[in-house]
């Protein structure tokens, strides 16, 4: 049932919680606080992240009518409890289960890895985020075999009440497509961050990763030693000296995998057939839980090769375990597969360092919750005036060739208009509320993008 909130002060004080979508007020996603030290983004420019793009992505993730009997939602083998992945070892979907562990999805953005997949076989976020709804076995829009598909669900979201309101919140009008769909999930999935570990609470006051960090233990700090610096090897592939070299593939802070690693020595599948295709990790960011407790097996086949713990982790990597012809040449230094022989208190201290990157608040926070009570949307209305002014304002950025000020003119109604400054790489360099001027002095010569909350977007050049 179609379900408005009337603007009485009694009724929003009751019904404005974490399952309310103020249209008016979206929750912020586009302007959240990233550390300093954080350098990589894989934001595509033609996707910037936006309040009201992560908001309608985030009604898609958890919405359970985008599968085909109602009951799977993108959340299902996604749980903000488990770091957004699973416990179980294959996620359930519509007609059986999911051929791998479904991925956490914490820090996806903050990576040079833009494919998505264990096997990356989805070159973009965008591209992935359609791909399990049009899996026969996991969302069941496959289109193939009798399975009904993408256009059919399509055709079922236009007569559902909430939908054609939010793709003209959006997007300006009522028109719902997949590429707007997978727009919209690639944005909610890249808002999901976490960088208030005992790692960040570090790093923000350490000069770079190689000095101890004052608030670990000294168990902690070797292990980062441990997991920073390389290993050496001798002729037969085994450790004479130096790291365990993790971050060679597995790189801070962001912790994500090098796009260039290839498969991990680990080639089990649920089917009992070898799999050397998967080349893809999560960010190691809350690979566990707050007590050190991991979010079922790792790994694609999520423990099948017995890789259940941090320790099991290292114990597999400390001695690989088999060749592949896909196997990462990094371990298989000199042709030899990789011979670590770290002592018992090395791998303890490297288990205790990896516990340091899990947070606490993705887990919680509202921004990343289920919008439904039981199956149910409530949506605050956008006040109509400000939204059309904003709409049709027209704004003037001048000049657009300049070596330092850049200046704005808009209407008042504007004023807390969001705008952020982005370059050609698709790097936001700035965002906020709408300001008059703005300095571009301190960044290098090139071409400059001023984009506007209401899609004013406007090229710059710095000389």
């Amino acid at each position: 049932m179609k379900r408005y909130i009337v603007f009485a002060l009694p009724i929003i004080a009751i019904v404005a919680v974490a399952a309310t979508i103020d249209l008016g007020q979206p929750d912020n996603y586009a302007a959240q606080t990233i550390p300093n030290y954080i350098l990589k983004d894989n934001t595509p420019p033609n996707n910037l992240l936006t309040d009201k793009g992560a908001t309608l992505g985030r009604v898609l993730f958890y919405d359970k009518k985008l599968s085909v009997n109602n009951a799977v939602a993108c959340a299902s083998c996604h749980k903000q409890q488990f770091a957004f992945g699973d416990t179980a070892s294959a996620s359930v979907g519509v007609n059986g289960t999911t051929g791998r562990h479904s991925m956490r999805l914490i820090n996806a953005r903050f990576s040079d890895e833009r494919r998505f997949f264990w096997d990356e076989r989805a070159a973009t976020l965008e591209q992935q985020t359609s791909m399990p709804i049009q899996d026969h076995a996991e969302m069941g829009y496959s289109g193939q075999n009798g399975d009904p598909s993408i256009n059919d669900l399509i055709a079922k979201m236009n007569n559902v009440w909430y939908y054609p309101v939010l793709f003209k919140w959006v997007y300006g009008d009522t028109v719902i497509t997949e590429q707007r769909m997978q727009r919209a999930l690639a944005q909610f999935v890249r808002s999901i961050q976490s960088f208030d570990s005992k790692y960040d609470a570090g790093r923000a006051t350490a000069p770079a990763d190689g000095p101890p960090f004052q608030n670990f233990t000294t168990q902690e700090n070797q292990g980062k030693q441990l997991f920073l610096a390389p290993p050496q090897f001798n002729n037969n592939g085994i450790r004479t000296g130096g790291g365990a070299g993790c971050a060679g593939c597995h790189r801070p802070p962001e912790f994500d995998i090098d796009p260039v690693s290839l498969n991990n020595g680990v080639i089990g599948s649920f089917g009992g057939s070898t799999d050397l295709t998967n080349t893809r990790s999560p960010s190691l960011r809350d690979a566990v839980d707050a007590n050190g407790n991991s979010y079922g097996g790792f790994m694609h086949n999520a423990g099948q090769n017995g890789i259940n713990t941090l320790l099991d982790v290292v114990n597999h990597y400390d001695s690989i375990p088999a060749d592949n012809n896909n196997l990462a040449p990094r371990l298989r230094p000199g042709g030899n597969l990789q011979r670590l022989r770290l002592t018992n208190a090395e791998k303890t201290s490297l288990v205790a360092f990896l516990r340091t990157l899990t947070g606490t608040d993705v887990y919680t926070n509202p921004i990343w919750s289920d919008p439904f009570t039981n199956d149910s949307l409530t949506l605050i209305p956008e006040p109509t005036a400000i939204k059309d002014a904003v709409a049709n304002a027209t704004v003037k950025v001048y000049p657009t060739v300049t070596s330092g000020m850049v200046h704005i003119d808009f209407p008042s109604v504007m004023t807390f208009t969001r705008m952020m400054i982005v370059d050609m790489n698709g790097r936001v360099l700035k965002q906020g509320y709408i300001e008059s001027s703005v300095d571009l002095s301190m960044y290098p010569s090139g071409m400059y993008f001023i984009r506007l909350e209401n899609g004013t977007m406007q090229k710059v050049i710095k000389q």
